[in-house]
């Protein structure tokens, strides 16, 4: 190979020079791009962008001036990136599980049709998803819960189909969200206050709870005042846009459906389960959708129901259905409640309160001698694409009251001191929490819009024990803990103890969730982990649709990974940019940052 020339190096390291210089602002420049809901600048950003000229970089966070061999074959890559097109303008708001067109092929029967059902290998996309015209940054929390643009979801049904519910109104260039809803008239705080008469919601007892059948979304996005986080979820489509709705405002929600499948969520995890008039026909098919609840709702956790068929004497009328059905419908409630050890704490008006019970042995024995069928499984977190059964989980034996928040954030989960975790102990929880604070400090000195609140919505990709979403813990903003199906060991249920919320996902498949609903996006060796089983470019493809324009995507991975990663995001529209790890250019760990460009449909323009 031929020695380079004096002007070869002096080219190179001029390409160093440039790209450390300009890492130092790269996140303040981004800042001067980003669009409010008015389409007027970002304050935010705005006032960030007026201190560029005084930020510094972190000497040992300069990836380029170490590595000149992998910047020279960096630069190589990047001149052969293969170029990835926009999609067609119908592909917008499109949802690779949950395509319509593809959901009217499956039974109708128990929901099955509204499930995942993703394309095969030849139908996939491989182009990007556009965001549609007059696209904008959403309004910063807590505008966002009530305020959302309407160019960014431009989808009136609901305003007509829940007008009177109180739900969503327009109002020019934005849709307002009241609070309201079917069940809670005056007002979502008002209902909560109901609640919490019952319920211990304001003293960080009960921190996680679980929205099913959620429309807007607006129960999770008032209770998130009350220091309580709510997984959100709803069917795509069965009223327009009502999932994409609620992400728009800045409320954790993904698509999904009681139907057929179990939900992709751990045993034993929330603190609540919640139902406002969600059409679920729990007493139906044995109470298999009641049982699935009472899988994910931990001991001593809450089931609220509320509508239909509550409190029936008085509302059969108004609900213009025959007494004797409803009436039927709530013994088959109240049956099942019994069957699994639930306590009835109180029924008013239209709301009823159930708690499970705290005593899981006594109730185990007492199933028993009434000859309940329980589930054979041995893994009881098992559930991606696991069929859903009239069998009760055997509730894990994990001893050990949980902390109220936020002191659980940190405090050691029962699951790993009672060693219920394999490989997972105290110590390496510790540890754990330890490292990610240090990493998360040094992306706050890379990105310095991290915690002023630009970022709302938050993925990690591969969560582990959860400690990136603890250590950036924040009133601004919530993080999706994705544990892959794949990953060593199954974390999950530890991430919930800590007060966090998370779900399941295969990342060979697409995200249950519409696109441009993620602010930033965080991946800690998802790539190493992914790269034997399916294609690296499906998944750079799947976190572009996901991610709004201008959302900033942080990649920790070995170096030769990222170097296939940013050779495959060069024909991407994201500016990116590889720094070393925080503890030196020795450690074989690099960080690849990178913000995603605007664009929108039928426009070949960029913020670039």
């Amino acid at each position: 190979m031929a020695k380079p020339s004096a002007a070869d190096n002096r080219t190179r390291s001029s390409v160093q020079v440039f790209i450390v210089v300009g890492l130092c602002c790269f996140f303040y420049i981004l800042g001067a791009w980003q669009r409010s809901g008015f389409g007027k600048g970002d304050s935010i950003a705005l006032e960030i962008t007026k201190k560029g000229e005084e930020c510094d970089t972190v000497p040992n966070l300069r990836f380029d001036s170490h590595h000149a061999g992998e910047v020279s074959r960096i630069d190589e890559v990047d001149s052969e990136a293969k170029k990835f097109e926009p999609c067609a303008a119908r592909y917008t708001d499109y949802t690779p599980c949950q395509d319509q067109q593809r959901a009217m092929t499956f039974p109708r029967e128990n929901m099955n049709y509204r499930e995942r059902h993703c394309p095969p290998e030849g139908e996939k996309l491989h182009c990007m998803i556009p965001a549609p015209k007059g696209y904008v940054t959403p309004f910063p929390w807590p505008k966002s819960r009530d305020y959302v643009p309407y160019a960014n979801a431009p989808y009136k049904s609901l305003t007509v189909e829940k007008a009177i519910q109180n739900w969503i109104q327009y109002e020019g260039s934005v849709f307002r969200f009241p609070g309201g809803g079917t069940q809670f008239p005056q007002g979502a705080d008002k209902y909560i206050d109901q609640l919490a008469s019952v319920i211990p919601i304001n003293d960080g007892t009960v921190r996680t709870a679980l929205d099913t059948g959620c429309g807007v979304a607006s129960w999770g996005a008032y209770l998130w005042s009350r220091n309580v986080i709510a997984m959100s979820f709803a069917p795509r489509d069965s009223h327009e846009a009502q999932v994409q709705f609620a992400l728009e405002r800045g409320v954790p929600a993904v698509i999904g459906v009681l139907g057929t499948i179990k939900t992709p969520y751990p045993s034993a995890a929330f603190d609540m389960a919640h139902c406002s008039r969600c059409l679920i026909p729990w007493g139906a098919n044995d109470g298999i959708y009641m049982i699935e609840v009472d899988r994910v709702l931990r001991p001593g956790g809450y089931w609220v129901l509320s509508g239909p068929p509550i409190n029936w004497k008085a509302n059969y009328r108004n609900w213009q259905r025959p007494k004797e059905e409803l009436e039927e419908e709530q013994r088959k409630i109240e049956d099942v409640a019994k069957l699994l050890c639930w306590e009835k704490k109180s029924e008013e008006a239209e709301i009823a309160i159930w708690q499970k019970t705290m005593d899981t042995e006594s109730c185990r024995s007492r199933q028993e001698e009434s000859g309940v069928n329980f589930c054979e499984t041995t893994d009881v977190n098992d559930v991606w694409y696991k069929k859903m059964e009239a069998c009760v989980t055997r509730t894990p034996k994990v001893s050990g009251e949980l902390k109220p928040f936020p002191e659980r954030l940190f405090a050691t989960p029962p699951r790993i001191a009672n060693g219920a975790v394999p490989g997972v102990s105290v110590e390496t929880f510790v540890e754990d929490n330890n490292k990610w604070k240090r990493h998360v400090n040094a992306y706050k000195k890379i990105n310095s819009l991290l915690d002023t609140g630009r970022y709302r919505n938050i993925m990690d990709m591969n969560a582990g024990l959860g400690s990136f979403a603890a250590a950036i813990q924040s009133p601004k903003l919530w993080v999706m803990n994705v544990v892959p199906t794949i990953a060593e060991k199954s974390t999950l249920g530890i991430i919930y103890e800590r007060g966090l919320i998370g779900i399941y996902h295969d990342w060979c498949e697409a995200f249950s969730t519409y696109p441009r609903t993620y602010d930033l996006i965080h991946s800690d060796g998802l790539f190493s982990l992914y790269k034997d089983n399916c294609n690296i470019e499906d998944i750079l493809l799947e976190m572009d649709r996901i991610l709004r324009p201008e959302g900033a995507v942080i990649i920790r991975d070995e170096v030769d990974i990222l170097i296939k990663v940013k050779k495959i995001v060069g024909g991407m529209r994201w500016n990116t940019k590889m720094v070393d790890h925080e503890d030196g250019p020795l450690v074989p760990e690099k960080v690849l940052i990178a913000v995603k460009q605007y664009w929108v449909v039928g426009s070949n323009s960029t913020s670039s």
